[in-house]
């Protein structure tokens, strides 16, 4: 078994679930990660760069625990009715087009 080195910047998705790992993307949005994983296992569902900046996430929240405080993750207070449309992969060339990369459509904070 292989011990894995892990960085300063990515400790919080090796620790426990129900945390935000907040990180600076493409030089100019902050892209918050919620920790899903068990603790000791790296695993995130991802938040894109404009749903950050509609909601006003910051590197500030890197860490915190999501299920109490100011940044926490809640189940609708209603059920609305949405679309789901899977669209090509931002910023990357190696697999851009495997559908990997999923919005509610019509979204004005996913970027385009």
């Amino acid at each position: 078994m292989h011990s894995v080195r892990v960085a300063d910047r990515t400790r919080v998705i090796f620790g426990p679930p129900g945390h935000a790992h907040v990180y600076f993307i493409y030089g100019m949005y902050e892209c918050l990660n919620l920790v899903a994983k068990t603790d000791g296992q790296p695993g995130c569902v991802p938040g894109p760069g404009r749903l950050t900046l509609a909601l006003g996430i910051t590197r500030a929240q890197n860490g915190v625990d999501v299920t109490r405080g100011p940044l926490t993750v809640r189940t609708p207070r209603r059920d609305e009715a949405f679309e789901i449309e899977v669209t090509p992969r931002i910023g990357i060339r190696h697999c851009a087009d495997w559908p990997l990369r999923y919005a509610i459509r019509g979204n004005p904070f996913v970027s385009g």
